[in-house]
Protein backbone atom coordinates (compact mmCIF):
# COMPACT_ATOMS: atom_id res chain seq x y z
CA UNK A 1 0.00 0.00 0.00
CA UNK A 2 1.43 3.51 -0.70
CA UNK A 3 1.19 7.03 0.49
CA UNK A 4 -1.56 7.90 -2.30
CA UNK A 5 -3.65 4.97 -1.39
CA UNK A 6 -4.55 5.94 2.18
CA UNK A 7 -7.71 7.46 3.74
CA UNK A 8 -7.47 10.69 4.63
CA UNK A 9 -6.67 11.15 8.78
CA UNK A 10 -10.27 12.57 9.41
CA UNK A 11 -12.05 9.87 7.38
CA UNK A 12 -10.19 6.98 9.44
CA UNK A 13 -11.37 8.38 12.54
CA UNK A 14 -14.62 8.74 11.17
CA UNK A 15 -15.41 5.19 10.96
CA UNK A 16 -12.69 3.50 13.57
CA UNK A 17 -11.18 3.74 16.76
CA UNK A 18 -7.44 3.88 17.48
CA UNK A 19 -5.76 1.19 19.87
CA UNK A 20 -2.84 1.35 21.31
CA UNK A 21 0.39 -0.01 22.51
CA UNK A 22 3.74 1.45 22.75
CA UNK A 23 6.77 -0.93 24.00
CA UNK A 24 9.52 1.39 24.59
CA UNK A 25 13.10 0.15 25.02
CA UNK A 26 15.93 2.06 27.27
CA UNK A 27 19.29 1.04 27.90
CA UNK A 28 20.56 1.66 31.08
CA UNK A 29 23.32 3.50 32.17
CA UNK A 30 25.52 0.71 34.12
CA UNK A 31 29.43 0.82 33.90
CA UNK A 32 28.92 -2.87 32.07
CA UNK A 33 26.85 -4.93 30.56
CA UNK A 34 23.66 -6.71 32.36
CA UNK A 35 25.70 -10.20 32.47
CA UNK A 36 29.05 -10.01 32.35
CA UNK A 37 32.36 -7.10 33.19
CA UNK A 38 32.60 -5.80 29.80
CA UNK A 39 32.21 -2.46 29.08
CA UNK A 40 29.23 -0.45 27.93
CA UNK A 41 30.90 2.86 26.96
CA UNK A 42 30.48 4.27 23.54
CA UNK A 43 32.48 4.62 20.33
CA UNK A 44 35.01 1.58 21.06
CA UNK A 45 36.11 -0.57 18.03
CA UNK A 46 33.81 -3.05 16.99
CA UNK A 47 33.83 -6.38 19.02
CA UNK A 48 36.35 -5.04 21.15
CA UNK A 49 33.68 -4.45 24.34
CA UNK A 50 33.11 -8.84 24.35
CA UNK A 51 33.95 -11.28 26.81
CA UNK A 52 32.45 -15.48 26.11
CA UNK A 53 30.08 -14.72 28.43
CA UNK A 54 28.12 -11.82 25.74
CA UNK A 55 29.40 -14.31 22.73
CA UNK A 56 27.69 -17.06 24.28
CA UNK A 57 30.34 -19.14 23.79
CA UNK A 58 30.49 -23.13 25.40
CA UNK A 59 31.18 -22.87 29.59
CA UNK A 60 30.89 -19.08 29.95
CA UNK A 61 28.17 -18.62 32.81
CA UNK A 62 26.17 -15.33 33.55
CA UNK A 63 26.34 -13.14 36.65
CA UNK A 64 23.42 -10.37 37.18
CA UNK A 65 24.35 -6.69 37.35
CA UNK A 66 23.10 -5.46 40.56
CA UNK A 67 22.75 -1.88 39.69
CA UNK A 68 20.48 -3.13 36.46
CA UNK A 69 18.14 -4.66 39.19
CA UNK A 70 18.03 -1.63 41.32
CA UNK A 71 17.54 0.91 38.13
CA UNK A 72 14.40 -1.48 37.01
CA UNK A 73 12.92 -1.23 40.61
CA UNK A 74 13.68 2.32 40.75
CA UNK A 75 11.97 2.81 37.36
CA UNK A 76 8.85 0.58 38.44
CA UNK A 77 8.43 2.74 40.99
CA UNK A 78 8.70 5.83 39.40
CA UNK A 79 5.81 4.29 36.93
CA UNK A 80 3.52 3.68 40.20
CA UNK A 81 3.98 0.02 39.48
CA UNK A 82 3.99 -3.25 42.21
CA UNK A 83 7.67 -4.56 42.21
CA UNK A 84 7.88 -8.55 42.39
CA UNK A 85 8.49 -10.16 45.58
CA UNK A 86 9.94 -13.01 43.45
CA UNK A 87 11.22 -13.33 39.47
CA UNK A 88 13.27 -14.61 37.10
CA UNK A 89 14.62 -14.54 34.05
CA UNK A 90 13.73 -16.56 30.97
CA UNK A 91 15.66 -17.83 27.27
CA UNK A 92 13.69 -16.17 24.35
CA UNK A 93 14.96 -18.20 21.50
CA UNK A 94 15.40 -17.24 17.84
CA UNK A 95 18.48 -17.21 15.44
CA UNK A 96 19.56 -13.64 14.42
CA UNK A 97 23.01 -12.82 13.89
CA UNK A 98 23.36 -9.79 16.12
CA UNK A 99 22.34 -12.29 18.98
CA UNK A 100 25.62 -14.82 19.46
CA UNK A 101 24.15 -17.04 21.80
CA UNK A 102 20.87 -17.77 19.20
CA UNK A 103 18.49 -16.65 22.85
CA UNK A 104 18.24 -13.22 24.56
CA UNK A 105 18.12 -13.58 28.66
CA UNK A 106 14.87 -11.57 29.17
CA UNK A 107 11.74 -11.69 31.68
CA UNK A 108 8.67 -13.55 30.48
CA UNK A 109 6.00 -13.99 32.27
CA UNK A 110 7.63 -12.34 35.71
CA UNK A 111 8.49 -9.15 34.97
CA UNK A 112 10.19 -7.31 38.03
CA UNK A 113 7.56 -4.44 37.78
CA UNK A 114 3.75 -4.85 36.76
CA UNK A 115 0.67 -2.69 37.26
CA UNK A 116 1.81 0.65 36.91
CA UNK A 117 0.95 4.28 35.24
CA UNK A 118 1.75 7.38 33.64
CA UNK A 119 -0.19 10.62 33.14
CA UNK A 120 0.60 12.77 30.27
CA UNK A 121 -0.96 15.77 29.11
CA UNK A 122 -1.91 16.76 25.65
CA UNK A 123 -3.92 20.15 25.15
CA UNK A 124 -4.85 20.01 28.45
CA UNK A 125 -6.47 16.86 28.68
CA UNK A 126 -4.75 14.60 31.29
CA UNK A 127 -4.34 11.00 30.01
CA UNK A 128 -3.95 8.22 31.47
CA UNK A 129 -1.67 5.20 30.53
CA UNK A 130 -1.28 2.20 31.99
CA UNK A 131 1.32 0.06 32.17
CA UNK A 132 1.01 -3.70 31.99
CA UNK A 133 4.58 -4.10 32.83
CA UNK A 134 8.96 -3.33 32.84
CA UNK A 135 10.60 -6.05 32.79
CA UNK A 136 14.64 -6.61 32.47
CA UNK A 137 16.55 -8.14 29.72
CA UNK A 138 19.92 -7.44 27.38
CA UNK A 139 20.30 -5.68 24.35
CA UNK A 140 21.17 -7.56 21.16
CA UNK A 141 24.41 -6.66 18.92
CA UNK A 142 24.42 -4.10 15.73
CA UNK A 143 24.59 -5.10 11.82
CA UNK A 144 25.20 -2.90 9.36
CA UNK A 145 24.00 -3.81 5.99
CA UNK A 146 26.81 -2.71 3.21
CA UNK A 147 26.21 -2.71 -0.78
CA UNK A 148 22.65 -1.55 -0.20
CA UNK A 149 20.92 1.25 -1.35
CA UNK A 150 18.54 1.34 1.48
CA UNK A 151 20.71 0.13 4.47
CA UNK A 152 18.60 -2.76 5.09
CA UNK A 153 19.65 -6.31 4.21
CA UNK A 154 17.68 -6.73 1.22
CA UNK A 155 20.23 -5.82 -1.37
CA UNK A 156 23.17 -5.41 0.65
CA UNK A 157 26.19 -7.31 -0.59
CA UNK A 158 28.08 -8.41 3.17
CA UNK A 159 26.93 -7.28 6.56
CA UNK A 160 29.42 -5.91 9.36
CA UNK A 161 28.53 -7.70 13.10
CA UNK A 162 29.60 -5.68 15.78
CA UNK A 163 28.73 -7.25 19.18
CA UNK A 164 30.38 -4.73 21.85
CA UNK A 165 26.21 -3.51 22.55
CA UNK A 166 25.41 -7.52 22.97
CA UNK A 167 24.43 -7.79 26.82
CA UNK A 168 24.05 -3.78 27.68
CA UNK A 169 21.08 -3.89 30.05
CA UNK A 170 17.22 -3.36 29.02
CA UNK A 171 14.41 -2.05 30.73
CA UNK A 172 11.29 -2.72 28.15
CA UNK A 173 8.09 -0.93 29.30
CA UNK A 174 4.90 -1.88 28.14
CA UNK A 175 1.65 -0.19 28.23
CA UNK A 176 -1.72 -1.99 28.41
CA UNK A 177 -3.72 -1.34 25.41
CA UNK A 178 -4.05 2.61 24.82
CA UNK A 179 -8.28 3.31 24.19
CA UNK A 180 -9.85 6.19 24.25
CA UNK A 181 -7.50 8.61 22.77
CA UNK A 182 -9.65 9.36 19.62
CA UNK A 183 -8.05 11.68 16.92
CA UNK A 184 -5.26 12.29 19.63
CA UNK A 185 -4.24 9.04 19.27
CA UNK A 186 -0.53 10.29 18.03
CA UNK A 187 -0.38 13.00 20.16
CA UNK A 188 -0.98 11.01 23.24
CA UNK A 189 1.75 8.27 21.90
CA UNK A 190 4.01 11.54 21.86
CA UNK A 191 3.49 12.95 25.05
CA UNK A 192 3.52 9.43 26.66
CA UNK A 193 6.98 8.54 25.29
CA UNK A 194 8.14 11.98 26.10
CA UNK A 195 6.92 12.19 29.37
CA UNK A 196 8.68 8.83 29.97
CA UNK A 197 11.83 9.93 28.87
CA UNK A 198 11.56 12.62 31.04
CA UNK A 199 10.91 10.18 33.90
CA UNK A 200 14.14 8.12 33.02
CA UNK A 201 16.64 10.93 32.80
CA UNK A 202 15.17 12.66 35.86
CA UNK A 203 16.35 8.74 37.64
CA UNK A 204 19.58 9.18 36.26
CA UNK A 205 19.66 5.46 35.18
CA UNK A 206 19.69 6.67 31.11
CA UNK A 207 20.31 9.45 29.29
CA UNK A 208 17.65 8.62 27.37
CA UNK A 209 19.47 10.16 24.17
CA UNK A 210 16.27 8.44 20.96
CA UNK A 211 19.03 9.53 18.29
CA UNK A 212 21.97 7.66 20.07
CA UNK A 213 19.63 4.43 20.08
CA UNK A 214 19.41 4.81 24.56
CA UNK A 215 15.75 4.46 24.04
CA UNK A 216 13.45 3.30 20.98
CA UNK A 217 9.45 2.86 20.76
CA UNK A 218 7.75 -0.07 19.30
CA UNK A 219 4.48 1.15 17.84
CA UNK A 220 1.39 -0.98 18.07
CA UNK A 221 -1.66 -0.01 16.50
CA UNK A 222 -4.88 -1.92 15.66
CA UNK A 223 -8.18 -0.05 14.39
CA UNK A 224 -11.68 -1.39 15.64
CA UNK A 225 -15.07 -0.31 14.39
CA UNK A 226 -16.79 2.35 16.59
CA UNK A 227 -19.19 0.97 18.84
CA UNK A 228 -17.33 -2.29 18.80
CA UNK A 229 -15.34 -3.67 21.96
CA UNK A 230 -12.99 -6.30 20.24
CA UNK A 231 -9.62 -5.52 19.24
CA UNK A 232 -8.29 -5.39 15.39
CA UNK A 233 -5.31 -6.87 14.50
CA UNK A 234 -2.28 -5.06 14.76
CA UNK A 235 0.58 -4.16 13.17
CA UNK A 236 3.97 -3.15 15.26
CA UNK A 237 6.14 -0.51 14.01
CA UNK A 238 9.70 -1.58 15.33
CA UNK A 239 12.98 1.14 16.88
CA UNK A 240 11.24 4.05 16.06
CA UNK A 241 13.86 6.65 17.53
CA UNK A 242 12.26 10.29 18.16
CA UNK A 243 9.04 12.40 19.57
CA UNK A 244 8.39 13.23 16.03
CA UNK A 245 8.81 9.93 14.43
CA UNK A 246 6.32 8.35 16.93
CA UNK A 247 3.75 10.81 16.39
CA UNK A 248 4.20 10.50 12.29
CA UNK A 249 4.06 6.40 12.98
CA UNK A 250 1.25 6.32 14.90
CA UNK A 251 -0.75 8.46 12.14
CA UNK A 252 0.93 6.97 9.47
CA UNK A 253 -0.38 3.38 10.56
CA UNK A 254 -4.16 4.69 11.56
CA UNK A 255 -4.46 5.92 8.09
CA UNK A 256 -3.11 2.63 6.21
CA UNK A 257 -5.20 0.36 8.48
CA UNK A 258 -8.47 2.51 7.64
CA UNK A 259 -7.74 2.43 4.04
CA UNK A 260 -6.98 -1.78 3.73
CA UNK A 261 -10.23 -2.63 6.08
CA UNK A 262 -12.25 0.44 3.80
CA UNK A 263 -11.63 -1.85 1.17
CA UNK A 264 -12.57 -5.31 2.42
CA UNK A 265 -9.22 -6.28 2.96
CA UNK A 266 -7.63 -8.05 6.60
CA UNK A 267 -4.36 -6.31 7.87
CA UNK A 268 -1.65 -8.36 8.37
CA UNK A 269 -0.07 -9.19 11.82
CA UNK A 270 3.56 -8.12 11.19
CA UNK A 271 6.48 -5.62 12.48
CA UNK A 272 7.21 -2.44 10.11
CA UNK A 273 10.10 0.00 9.26
CA UNK A 274 9.19 3.29 9.74
CA UNK A 275 10.90 5.98 7.03
CA UNK A 276 11.80 9.02 7.99
CA UNK A 277 12.10 10.99 4.63
CA UNK A 278 8.36 10.90 4.06
CA UNK A 279 6.95 9.30 7.34
CA UNK A 280 5.58 5.88 5.77
CA UNK A 281 5.90 2.29 6.77
CA UNK A 282 6.87 -0.76 5.30
CA UNK A 283 6.99 -4.46 6.38
CA UNK A 284 9.37 -5.95 7.97
CA UNK A 285 8.16 -9.60 9.03
CA UNK A 286 5.38 -12.06 9.56
CA UNK A 287 5.33 -11.16 13.94
CA UNK A 288 5.73 -13.96 15.92
CA UNK A 289 3.61 -14.82 18.79
CA UNK A 290 5.20 -15.66 22.77
CA UNK A 291 4.60 -19.10 21.75
CA UNK A 292 7.00 -19.01 18.98
CA UNK A 293 10.17 -17.90 20.90
CA UNK A 294 9.93 -20.88 22.86
CA UNK A 295 10.48 -19.99 26.43
CA UNK A 296 11.75 -21.80 29.27
CA UNK A 297 13.68 -20.24 32.63
CA UNK A 298 16.82 -19.21 32.56
CA UNK A 299 18.72 -22.56 34.26
CA UNK A 300 22.16 -20.25 34.58
CA UNK A 301 20.75 -17.15 36.59
CA UNK A 302 19.15 -17.62 40.24
CA UNK A 303 15.23 -15.76 40.68
CA UNK A 304 15.46 -12.24 41.77
CA UNK A 305 14.24 -11.90 45.17
CA UNK A 306 14.23 -8.09 46.42
CA UNK A 307 13.13 -7.32 49.71
CA UNK A 308 10.28 -4.68 50.68
CA UNK A 309 13.02 -3.02 53.19
CA UNK A 310 15.03 -2.56 49.74
CA UNK A 311 12.53 -1.31 47.55
CA UNK A 312 10.88 0.87 50.36
CA UNK A 313 14.89 2.22 50.46
CA UNK A 314 14.90 2.73 46.81
CA UNK A 315 11.53 4.38 47.02
CA UNK A 316 13.11 6.92 48.83
CA UNK A 317 15.55 7.71 46.70
CA UNK A 318 13.14 8.69 44.07
CA UNK A 319 13.61 12.17 42.85
CA UNK A 320 10.70 15.16 42.35
CA UNK A 321 9.48 13.54 39.56
CA UNK A 322 8.83 15.44 35.91
CA UNK A 323 4.90 16.28 35.88
CA UNK A 324 5.32 17.37 39.52
CA UNK A 325 8.17 19.57 39.04
CA UNK A 326 6.83 21.04 36.20
CA UNK A 327 3.59 22.09 38.25
CA UNK A 328 6.16 23.90 40.38
CA UNK A 329 8.19 25.67 38.17
CA UNK A 330 5.08 27.03 36.26
CA UNK A 331 3.93 28.65 39.24
CA UNK A 332 7.55 29.98 39.91
CA UNK A 333 8.10 31.08 36.37
CA UNK A 334 4.78 32.49 36.17
CA UNK A 335 3.98 30.79 32.88
CA UNK A 336 1.19 29.50 31.11
CA UNK A 337 0.62 25.77 31.05
CA UNK A 338 1.35 26.11 27.32
CA UNK A 339 4.21 28.37 27.37
CA UNK A 340 5.55 25.06 29.81
CA UNK A 341 4.55 22.54 27.21
CA UNK A 342 6.32 24.47 24.43
CA UNK A 343 9.36 24.21 26.90
CA UNK A 344 8.80 20.62 27.70
CA UNK A 345 8.66 20.14 23.50
CA UNK A 346 12.12 22.14 22.95
CA UNK A 347 14.16 19.84 25.94
CA UNK A 348 14.42 22.70 27.70
CA UNK A 349 13.71 22.45 31.24
CA UNK A 350 17.19 21.01 32.01
CA UNK A 351 18.95 23.77 30.52
CA UNK A 352 16.78 26.57 31.53
CA UNK A 353 16.54 25.56 35.53
CA UNK A 354 20.58 24.85 35.13
CA UNK A 355 21.04 28.71 33.79
CA UNK A 356 18.56 29.98 36.92
CA UNK A 357 20.87 28.23 39.36
CA UNK A 358 23.79 30.06 37.68
CA UNK A 359 22.55 33.19 38.88
CA UNK A 360 19.89 34.15 35.89
CA UNK A 361 16.55 35.21 35.92
CA UNK A 362 13.53 33.20 34.79
CA UNK A 363 12.44 35.13 32.77
CA UNK A 364 16.06 35.62 30.83
CA UNK A 365 16.94 32.15 30.88
CA UNK A 366 13.88 31.01 29.30
CA UNK A 367 14.40 33.65 27.03
CA UNK A 368 17.68 32.93 25.29
CA UNK A 369 17.41 28.89 25.62
CA UNK A 370 13.60 28.95 23.83
CA UNK A 371 14.54 31.87 21.40
CA UNK A 372 18.46 32.24 19.76
CA UNK A 373 19.72 29.00 20.94
CA UNK A 374 16.25 26.70 20.34
CA UNK A 375 16.36 28.16 17.06
CA UNK A 376 20.18 26.73 16.51
CA UNK A 377 19.01 23.36 17.71
CA UNK A 378 16.21 23.48 14.70
CA UNK A 379 18.82 24.62 12.80
CA UNK A 380 21.69 21.70 13.31
CA UNK A 381 19.17 19.35 14.21
CA UNK A 382 20.46 18.45 17.25
CA UNK A 383 19.38 18.59 20.52
CA UNK A 384 19.40 21.54 22.90
CA UNK A 385 21.66 19.94 25.37
CA UNK A 386 24.14 19.26 22.50
CA UNK A 387 24.62 22.44 21.74
CA UNK A 388 28.54 23.47 22.82
CA UNK A 389 27.20 26.34 25.45
CA UNK A 390 26.79 25.87 28.86
CA UNK A 391 23.66 27.30 31.10
CA UNK A 392 26.59 28.81 33.00
CA UNK A 393 28.19 30.72 30.27
CA UNK A 394 24.19 31.54 29.22
CA UNK A 395 23.74 33.09 32.80
CA UNK A 396 27.00 35.13 31.99
CA UNK A 397 25.40 36.44 28.91
CA UNK A 398 22.30 37.44 30.96
CA UNK A 399 24.79 39.16 33.27
CA UNK A 400 26.50 41.16 30.94
CA UNK A 401 22.66 42.28 29.52
CA UNK A 402 21.65 43.36 32.58
CA UNK A 403 24.48 45.57 34.07
CA UNK A 404 24.58 47.08 30.68
CA UNK A 405 27.67 46.01 28.74
CA UNK A 406 25.67 44.10 26.29
CA UNK A 407 22.36 44.68 24.71
CA UNK A 408 20.17 41.79 22.73
CA UNK A 409 22.19 42.41 19.68
CA UNK A 410 25.34 42.19 21.03
CA UNK A 411 24.15 38.94 22.81
CA UNK A 412 23.41 37.23 19.87
CA UNK A 413 26.55 38.29 19.01
CA UNK A 414 27.98 36.38 21.92
CA UNK A 415 26.53 33.46 22.43
CA UNK A 416 27.35 32.96 18.08
CA UNK A 417 30.91 33.68 19.11
CA UNK A 418 30.38 30.74 22.16
CA UNK A 419 29.21 28.16 20.08
CA UNK A 420 31.36 28.85 17.13
CA UNK A 421 34.28 27.50 20.30
CA UNK A 422 35.46 31.36 20.87
CA UNK A 423 35.72 30.76 24.25
CA UNK A 424 33.65 31.69 26.97
CA UNK A 425 31.52 34.99 26.63
CA UNK A 426 33.76 37.38 28.11
CA UNK A 427 36.89 36.35 25.92
CA UNK A 428 33.83 36.78 23.01
CA UNK A 429 33.35 40.34 24.06
CA UNK A 430 37.11 41.25 23.98
CA UNK A 431 37.79 39.49 20.88
CA UNK A 432 34.97 41.04 18.83
CA UNK A 433 35.18 44.38 21.03
CA UNK A 434 31.53 43.78 21.71
CA UNK A 435 31.08 46.17 24.64
CA UNK A 436 28.08 48.40 24.80
CA UNK A 437 29.20 52.31 24.12
CA UNK A 438 27.92 54.21 26.60
CA UNK A 439 30.02 57.23 27.41
CA UNK A 440 28.75 60.64 26.48
CA UNK A 441 32.18 61.98 24.52
CA UNK A 442 31.53 58.26 22.20
CA UNK A 443 28.34 59.07 21.88
CA UNK A 444 28.08 62.97 21.34
CA UNK A 445 29.71 62.55 18.10
CA UNK A 446 27.22 59.77 16.74
CA UNK A 447 24.48 61.65 17.69
CA UNK A 448 25.85 64.93 15.93
CA UNK A 449 25.96 63.46 12.16
CA UNK A 450 22.81 61.88 13.13
CA UNK A 451 21.01 64.92 13.95
CA UNK A 452 22.85 66.58 11.01
CA UNK A 453 21.48 63.99 8.39
CA UNK A 454 17.86 64.02 9.47
CA UNK A 455 17.08 67.40 10.08
CA UNK A 456 13.25 67.18 9.38
CA UNK A 457 13.14 64.30 11.62
CA UNK A 458 15.17 66.73 14.03
CA UNK A 459 12.27 69.82 13.70
CA UNK A 460 9.77 67.44 14.30
CA UNK A 461 11.11 66.73 18.06
CA UNK A 462 11.68 70.24 18.08
CA UNK A 463 7.86 70.74 17.56
CA UNK A 464 7.00 67.90 20.22
CA UNK A 465 6.81 64.56 18.34
CA UNK A 466 9.03 62.91 21.13
CA UNK A 467 8.35 59.74 19.29
CA UNK A 468 10.09 60.26 16.19
CA UNK A 469 13.59 59.95 18.40
CA UNK A 470 13.38 56.61 17.61
CA UNK A 471 14.32 57.28 13.69
CA UNK A 472 17.39 59.00 15.06
CA UNK A 473 18.72 56.38 17.60
CA UNK A 474 18.27 54.01 14.91
CA UNK A 475 20.75 56.34 12.64
CA UNK A 476 22.70 55.90 15.89
CA UNK A 477 22.68 52.17 16.69
CA UNK A 478 23.49 51.80 12.84
CA UNK A 479 26.46 53.76 13.01
CA UNK A 480 27.89 52.29 15.81
CA UNK A 481 27.03 49.10 14.66
CA UNK A 482 24.46 48.18 17.07
CA UNK A 483 27.07 48.77 20.20
CA UNK A 484 25.42 52.02 21.47
CA UNK A 485 23.17 52.50 24.68
CA UNK A 486 20.11 52.74 22.99
CA UNK A 487 18.55 54.58 26.10
CA UNK A 488 21.48 57.21 26.69
CA UNK A 489 20.98 57.81 22.88
CA UNK A 490 17.44 58.49 23.05
CA UNK A 491 18.46 61.14 26.18
CA UNK A 492 21.28 62.94 24.36
CA UNK A 493 19.28 63.36 20.78
CA UNK A 494 16.61 65.58 23.14
CA UNK A 495 19.14 66.60 25.21
CA UNK A 496 20.86 68.37 21.97
CA UNK A 497 17.39 68.90 21.00
CA UNK A 498 16.48 71.25 23.93
CA UNK A 499 13.40 68.36 24.02
CA UNK A 500 13.10 67.35 27.70
CA UNK A 501 11.83 63.50 27.85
Amino acid sequence: MTVTELVSYEDALAAYEPVMGLEVHVELGTATKMFCGCSTALGAEPNSQTCPTCLGLPGSLPVMNAAGVESAIRIGLALNCEIAEWCRFARKNYFYPDMPKNFQTSQYDEPIAYNGYLDVEVDGETFRVEIERAHMEEDTGKSTHVGGATGRIHGATHSLLDYNRAGIPLIEIVTKPIVGAGDKAPEVARAYVAELRELIKALGVSEARMEMGQMRCDVNLSLRPIGEEKFGIRSETKNVNSLRSVERATRFEIMRHAAILGDGGKVIQETRHFHEEDGSTTSGRVKEEAEDYRYFPEPDLVPVAPTREWVEELRTTLPELPRVRRIRLREEWGISQHEMQSVLNAGAIGPIVATIEAGAPADQARKWWMGELARRSNEEGVELTALPITPEQVARVCALVAEGSLNDKLARQVIEGVLAGEGDPDTVVEKRGLKVVSDDAALGAAVDEAIAGNAAIADKIRGGKVQAAGALVGAVMKATRGQADAGRVRELILQKLGVEA
